[in-house]
């Protein structure tokens, strides 16, 4: 699989995401998800201003990525994790927990 096919990469995509799918939240992250018709997952990863600067925001989504590698979801979803101004000042495993934990409850982890 080719490293472009399993991200969202169009604003439409998040949008969609946004529109129709279901959440739920965590002290660091939210989660986002909905059916796709593909038979792969795709990841979007949003990180706004409010969690911190440039360097800041930078380090949450490198640590979200990595997480992301390390876990396998159920094929046929779009996934967004959204950070909160929390996920700041998370850990690596601070932000592992919850993104294991946000994917259990949602019913898409394999594992």
């Amino acid at each position: 699989m080719l490293r472009g096919e399993s991200r969202l990469t169009r604003p439409a995509q998040y949008a969609l995401v946004y529109r129709e799918g279901r959440s739920l939240v965590s002290e660091r992250l939210v989660l986002r998800w909905r059916p796709n018709s593909l038979g792969i997952s795709r990841t979007g990863i949003s990180v706004s201003r409010r969690v911190g600067g440039a360097v800041t925001r930078n380090r949450v989504k490198r640590r979200l990525r990595e997480n992301m590698r390390r876990v396998r979801v159920t094929a046929g979803w779009d996934v967004v994790f959204l950070a909160r101004p929390s996920a700041g000042t998370a850990s690596y495993f601070q932000i592992g927990k919850s993104v294991t934990s946000l994917l259990s409850r949602a019913g898409i982890l394999i594992g």
